[in-house]
């Protein structure tokens, strides 16, 4: 969908794009894509060539290395800006990862010249995206201490109810994907699926899992 100028929705998510002036808005191209889950929504070729803005449902941001190898940055939720997105961009370097839909998504791209320029000319825009930065890099802090400290299964259990959350008890999302966000190994959390599914807890299937009893993971945060 071509956008002209901003919409309300647009606005609501990032109201520092007010700073945008219509003949910056027609040179960025603006448009709105919807993703349904589990798609990719950026890739290194699409990071080359547009900037990005989350709008609405929530996203997976996974860097991956040299080896092919994923793990996951952190989850983008609307009215943010990935980080790794501004800074490949800033630096001139390959965006080294992915961003997928947890949930359907809808996002604006724009032109990366512009994506870069506004980042550089509004101080509305670069106040908010690096202030959003800031707080993701404290985020992924606190996520790191939590899983040096916190059980297996309260994490597990975390990660499980934060999906479920976005997109009701029937959960799309493999095991590996579920060991990438907790820090932890497919085994394992092969190992830990099952004994929820003994206890009755969730379900499960080739690449879902349905919660059956949100009161059982619930209890499991407080063990």
């Amino acid at each position: 969908m071509a956008l002209k100028i901003p919409n309300s929705q647009l606005l609501a998510a990032f109201p520092c794009l007010r700073a945008v002036t219509a003949e910056e808005w027609a040179e960025a191209q603006p448009t709105v894509r919807r993703f349904p889950a589990k798609t990719a929504i950026l890739q290194r070729e699409e990071a080359a060539l547009f900037g990005m803005f989350l709008l609405s449902g929530s996203a997976r941001i996974n860097r991956i290395d040299e080896e092919g190898r994923e793990s996951v940055m952190g989850i983008l939720a609307p009215g943010q800006v990935c980080a790794l997105l501004v800074l490949s961009g800033l630096s001139g370097r390959d965006y080294p990862g992915t961003i997928r839909a947890e949930s359907e998504v809808e996002a604006l791209f724009v032109a990366k010249r512009s994506f870069l320029g506004w980042l550089q000319i509004h101080d509305e825009i670069r106040t908010a995206v690096f202030g959003g930065l800031l707080d993701g890099m404290l985020r992924i802090g606190e996520q790191a201490g939590e899983q040096r400290s916190e059980p297996l299964d309260a994490r597990l259990a975390k990660a499980l109810l934060r999906v479920a959350s976005e997109n009701g008890p029937m959960l799309r999302v493999t095991h590996q994907e579920l060991a990438n966000e907790i820090g932890s190994v497919r085994e394992v959390v092969s190992r830990a699926l099952r004994r929820y599914r003994g206890q009755g807890l969730i379900e499960t299937g080739r690449g879902w899992v349905r919660i059956v009893r949100r009161d059982g993971l619930e209890a499991l945060l407080c063990d």
